[in-house]
């Protein structure tokens, strides 16, 4: 996986919000594979009901990818 979710999956192991959405993420076969753009990923929570936490930690994640950290 390349893109925000290849950055992502390197965060399966931390404690806290990010590792949450990293695990959601590995463990959900319908998880995005592009466009690499925050739109899509958020339309992807959205349409599964996700709180606004989960959407939070998620441009939060994506503020994160697009710095390049």
């Amino acid at each position: 996986m390349a893109g925000f979710g290849g950055w992502l999956a390197q965060f399966t192991q931390v404690n806290g919000a990010i590792g949450d959405l990293a695990r959601d993420a590995a463990a959900d076969p319908d998880w995005p594979d592009g466009p690499d753009e925050l739109e899509t990923y958020t339309d992807h929570l959205e349409a599964a009901g996700a709180s606004e936490a989960a959407l939070d930690t998620l441009a939060d994640a994506w503020d994160r990818y697009a710095a390049g950290s």
